[in-house]
Formats: C-alpha cells, structure tokens, sequence
C-alpha cells in the first residue's frame, strides 16, 4: 500500500472543531433529520446528506468571511449523523404502533441517542484498520465523493444557489398542493373496465427528487411491484371474491365485491406485501453474508493488529479516541439502557445489543466501504438481529404479549447502531483523505447524534398524532376470553378507562359527538387487527378504529384519500415479532408474499425492490418513476456528449433533487403540525378564500399533471447543466 497524503498535511493545524462549526453542524442535521425520518417514514429509504451539507456548509462560511476545508468537513460529518440515526429508528420503532401501542418521545429518543452512540463507539477501533490499512481496496463511495466535493469548494468555491432554489420551489410547491389544496396531491383513477385496479400518483417534489436520486432501474423495480400490486393482485383478488357472499378479508368487515382499490389493498394486499418485502430482506442477508462473514473477521484481525502500531502513533491525522472509550462507553450504555423504564430493556436485552451491535456494526463499517450506504442492506441486518432475539425469548418462553415490544427496542438499537457506524466510516474516509484530525470528527459525530436523536422523537410523534385519524369500522363484542390475562401478564384485548368524544370522522368534517370507550388490540383477535378501537359502552360493540398516522392500513374512506406514512421497514419488523412471538397473523397471505419474492429472485431479478413497490402504493412508486425517468433521459444526454455518470452522480441535477428533497419532506412535517393543531389536513384550506374562489378546477387531474410535469421539466434542465 502505498503511503497517503492528505489534502491538508498532518503537520498543518487549521480550524477544525469550532463552535460555529459544530453549531451549523447540528442546525442542518436538525433540518437533514427531520426530512429523513418523513421521507424514510414514506417510502422506507433515506438519501444521503452529507453532500448537501457540505454545499451549504461551504457557502455560508464563505459569506461570513475565511473558513477552513477542515471546518466545513465537521459541519458536515456532524450534520449527516442524521441520515443514519434516521434511518435506524423509522425502520423498526413504528412497529409498536401495528401492535396496539403508542409512541413515547422519551423512549424513542433514548432508543435512537444509544444506538447512534454504540454505533460510533464500535466503530472507533475499526478505524486504522479500514480506513488507513484497507485504503486502497475500501472506498467508501459516499465518502471519497463528500471529500472531492469539500476539495473542490476549498479551491474554487462552490455556490448553494440550487440547493435553496430547490428547498424553495419544493416547498411552496408542496404548501400550495397540500396546505391550501390549490390542485389534487394524489390525482389518479379507479379504472371502471378493469375491476379492483386504480392508477394514480403523489406528485409531491420529495418523490420526484429521491427518484432521480435513486435512479431509473431501483425506481423502475419499485413502481414494477406497484403496477404488480394495483393492476394484477388486487383485480385478482375483486374476481375471485366477488362470489362470496360474506364479508372476507383481515380485517373482514365487508363484502368483497363492495371493496374499492383502497380496501383491498389494507386487507389483503397489506399483508402480501409485508411477506415479500420481509422474505426479500433475509434473501439480502443470506446473499451478503458470505461477505459479512469475512468482513467480521477481517475487521477483527486488523482490529488487534492495529492496537500497537495505534498506541505510538503521534501524528495529528491519527489521533483517535481511545479504545478505552469504546469498552467503557458500551457498558455505560448498556447499564442505563437496563436501568431506564421507558425503554423496558432488561440485562438480557442489554447483553443481546452488545453482542448484535458489535458485530453488525463492524460489518456494515466494512461493507459501507465496499459497496457505500445507500446499498447497505441495514434492514436485513436488523431483520436478523430481531430473529435472533425473538427466537433466544422463544427458547426462555418470553412470549407474553409485551415482549415483542423489548424485542422491537433491541432490534431499533442495533438498527441505528449498525447504520451509525456506516455512517461514521463514510465521515471519517472523508476525513483520512482531506486531512481532518479522526478524534475531532468523532467528537462531532457524537454530537450531531444526539441532536438528531431528539427532534427525530418529536418528528415521529408529531406526524402520528396529526394524522391519526378515527375511521369507521364496526365489530362485534368481544368474548370475557379475549380480555382475560395470558401467560406473559397482559390480556389481548384491554378495555382502557380513556374516552374519546366529538371528533372528526376521518379527518373529514363530520363530527361524532358520542363518548366512546378506548380499547387496545394488541395481537389479532376474534378477526380483528391489532390496534387501537372506540368501543361502544352500551353494546361493547368496536364503532371506529384509530387508524394510526404511521403505518395505518386504510388509506381512503367514502372516497376521500386519507394521509398516511406507511413505513414499510417497520412493518416488516412488526410481522416477524409477531410473527414468532405470536403465531398470529395470516399467514396464507404472508406466503403468498414469501413466494411472490421467490419467484421474482428465480427469474435473476433483485427482489427487495420490487417487494417494497408491492407494499406500497402505487401512488407513491410512480412519483419515484417518473424522477427515474428524468435521471435516465439525463444521463443519456451526458453519454452522447461523452460525459462520464460520476460527472452525473455529483451533479447540478443531484443538489436540485437534494433540495426537492428537504423543501417537500419540511412542508410536509410543517402542515402535519398545522394539522394537528386545527384537527384535520384540510383546515388551512377551508379558512382561506383562495380554494373555494377555484371552484372545481382543484379537482381537475388535467391541472396537477400539468403541474408536476412543468417541475419534472425544471429538474431535467438544472440537471443537464455542466457542474
């Protein structure tokens, strides 16, 4: 290996852990985190922001007067911890909601400051031998890109001028649609010749850019998976069961026949979905893991290599934090983690995260540099931690009912755990090729952690309880059976001493002014689904479920489209718990997912693209589409002008997309909050003039097509500009 050089030498000192620097840092990540928790929360992917960080970084120090290469790398190595702690908790902690439960911010932050801050501790002894060792073979993608991007703006200077052209069209764009309902957010069609199919889209500016992010074959496999679900399962499904004639479905609450798109897509196609995308995450795992072995034991032997050649290291560039931090700090961690009741994690619990975090962490740290993060397979590595863990409670016969949610809480620490440390290794191959100082940009990281830790709580419950809505949904009483204690300590069924009166129904403006009792439905029972319910105190009987805002499963009711986050990493998560731990759940449709997978791996497709398309709406797939469609028309005309796609990668085109991204996904939480405290999504509609002076051109598909094709028109013109 020959010997590296950094941009800014070891012998030069320049500022580098600034307050201003880490200020800006934790500002942005603010901004950067809450965007990645609506957008992971939507359509279960994150995007990277270390770039776009940098970018701002870069214009806005040099509007306020010199700054150093190394200060703006730990603007962005504190600002792009975000990402990674949003990733973790969005793709596992939801899961408590489809089980009867509710969000706790103070659990949720707890849960995602541990795994952030385990992640960065394991990593920290990792890092002469991955980063330094291994430098020629590990290139951290994400990372040597960040860096050129910093060593360009230090020598040229950069201008953020598209990214805040982008953050403002992207958001106005989205408070004029989805605030003042100036034209349809989802405009589509149910198609009258062709039974139980529906065609539509969200054109919302964040699907647009994450799509040109992504790219047109990873768009292409997951709008494939939405046509496969909108226009094949659920006509099949309407053919097959228009015949019966009583209700049938998960839950069964009406007849087949009578069911639109909508319906059958939250009782059959729900759990089809969730199979595929659950079997498609383990099949990841398995085709990794020969690569995951070897990178467990690679790291672990450079680990005990390097500790000698670390402890007499003197120069600036290899200054670490000592591994006596990594070993302290992930016992602290793990003693507060048992001791912390909102958590409910016990010593076997803590034991179960060290041991997962610690390995998955040094994996995905080695697989982040050969293949980058955006294709660290994160959920299947938390997929299998979680099978781990359920299958170890299993084995003590710890199934109760509660359990599920300890095991939810393990798997979320070592999901933020095991992308933190991806993360961090990005950051610090940064670092190592511009010539940051390695104990500094820990510190960093571990600050822009916890600050993400907590606005990613709030921003969770936040767009939970806006969009919680009760929906009609009629059950019969339950029997004294349903409600009596199981072995694990609490019943299924659990009649709370909370009501609920004069509400709205769905978010519309009708009110039910009756009191209600509240009920929890922690696994399925007597047909009905986990949940929360409204019964009824005279008859008993349930009148409303309160569907959540994050990964409910009704998404129209009397045909009006209800807001909602599906989260389709959590809900995978759920399924195996519940799945293990319950052996309730059904099951026919689940395999029928499982196989789906199957036969799409046999034809040499990758599945887990497609299956997540089958989870989610068609809606939102074909968003994502269309922003591949514009990244594949771009990169056509860059190769007949003989430009390179790494020229296309790091382009105008990305920033634009990148501010698409974090405009869109800010309105979004900015009106969920409006919402929540108005009491519906389209109360700041009503209260201004300007939506009813429109009259029916707000409906018109015509006009909110023509609208989001003049914004697919502006991305392919920023992007077909040169660097």
């Amino acid at each position: 290996m020959t010997t590296h050089q950094p941009y800014v030498p070891a012998s030069q000192t320049l500022p580098e852990l600034t307050p201003r620097a880490l200020i800006l840092g934790v500002l942005l990540g603010l901004i950067f985190s809450a965007s990645s928790v609506y957008l992971a929360l939507k359509i279960g992917l994150t995007v990277s922001s270390s770039i776009p960080i940098a970018v701002l970084s870069i214009t806005i120090f040099r509007a306020l007067g010199r700054t150093s290469i190394l200060e703006n790398n730990i603007v962005q190595t504190t600002g792009s911890a975000s990402d990674s702690v949003a990733a973790g908790v969005v793709f596992t902690v939801p899961a408590i909601l489809l089980m009867g439960y509710d969000l706790d911010i103070s659990r949720v932050a707890i849960l995602a400051a541990a795994g952030g801050l385990m992640g960065i501790l394991m990593m920290i002894p990792l890092r002469r031998a991955l980063i330094v060792k291994e430098h020629d073979t590990l290139i951290y993608p994400e990372g040597t890109a960040c860096a050129e991007v910093l060593i360009a703006g230090e020598e040229r200077g950069l201008q953020a001028k598209r990214v805040f052209q982008a953050f403002g069209i992207g958001f106005v764009y989205k408070f004029l649609m989805g605030g003042l309902k100036l034209w349809r957010d989802v405009p589509g069609k149910a198609l009258g010749f062709y039974p139980g199919a529906a065609v539509s889209t969200e054109i919302s500016p964040e699907l647009l850019g994450v799509g040109y992010i992504i790219g047109p074959r990873i768009a292409g496999y997951l709008f494939a998976g939405g046509c496969f679900a909108y226009l094949v399962l659920a006509p099949a499904i309407k053919l097959v069961g228009s015949g019966l004639t009583e209700p049938f479905g998960f839950p069964a609450v009406k007849l087949i026949r009578d069911m639109s798109p909508g319906e059958i897509r939250s009782s059959f196609i729900f759990y089809i979905g969730a199979g595929a995308v659950a079997s498609a995450g383990i099949i990841a795992l398995a085709r990794a893991l020969p690569t995951i072995v070897t990178s467990f034991a690679a790291s672990w032997k450079d680990l005990r290599a390097s500790r000698l050649g670390q402890a007499v290291t003197k120069l600036r560039t290899e200054d670490d934090l000592p591994i006596s931090v990594t070993i302290g700090g992930s016992i602290v961690l793990a003693i507060v983690l048992t001791l912390l009741p909102q958590v409910g994690v016990n010593l076997l619990g803590a034991i179960l995260i060290v041991i997962f975090g610690f390995f998955f962490a040094t994996v995905s740290s080695r697989v982040c540099g050969q293949i980058g993060s955006s294709a660290n397979p994160i959920s299947g590595m938390t997929i299998a931690a979680l099978l781990g863990t359920c299958l170890i409670f299993v084995a003590i016969g710890w199934t109760g009912v509660d359990h599920r949610v300890q095991a939810i809480a393990i798997a979320a620490v070592v999901a933020v755990a095991t992308a933190n440390a991806g993360n961090t290794s990005q950051d610090l191959k940064t670092g190592f090729l511009v010539g940051a100082t390695p104990r500094r940009q820990q510190i960093a990281i571990l600050v822009g952690t916890i600050g993400s830790a907590m606005v990613i709580g709030w921003t969770l419950t936040l767009l939970n309880r806006a969009y919680t809505y009760p929906v009609p949904e009629t059950h019969p009483a339950f029997s004294a059976q349903a409600a009596a204690p199981t072995a694990g300590g609490r019943p299924a069924v659990e009649v709370l001493p909370e009501t609920m009166s004069s509400f709205r129904l769905a978010g519309s403006d009708s009110v039910d002014q009756n009191t209600y009792q509240v009920v929890r439905v922690y696994v399925i029972t007597e047909g009905v689904a986990a949940g929360k319910y409204l019964m009824d105190p005279g008859t008993h009987e349930l009148r409303y479920v309160l569907d959540p805002g994050i990964g409910g499963r009704i998404h129209e009711f009397q045909g009006r489209v209800i807001p909602r986050l599906d989260s389709p990493k959590a809900t995978i998560m759920a399924l195996v718990t519940d799945g293990i731990l319950t052996h309730k759940l059904p099951w026919a449709l689940v395999l029928l997912g499982v196989f789906i997978t199957i036969a799409i791996e046999l034809m040499g497709v990758q599945a887990l693209p497609v299956a997540v398309g089958v989870y989610l709406p068609i809606s939102t797939s074909s968003a994502m589409f269309v922003g591949g469609v514009v990244r594949w028309l771009i990169e056509r005309r860059a190769k007949a002008a003989q430009q390179s796609i790494a020229e296309v990668e790091s382009g105008p085109g990305v920033l634009f997309s990148s501010g698409l991204i974090a405009g869109g996904a800010i309105c979004g939480i900015v009106l969920a909050a409006i919402a929540g405290v108005l009491g519906s999504a389209d109360a700041l509609a009503e209260k201004v003039p300007l939506f009813h002076a429109l009259g029916s051109i707000t409906e018109s598909n015509l006009l909110a097509f023509a609208l989001f094709a003049a914004l697919g028109v502006t991305l392919y013109r920023v992007g077909s500009q040169k660097s």
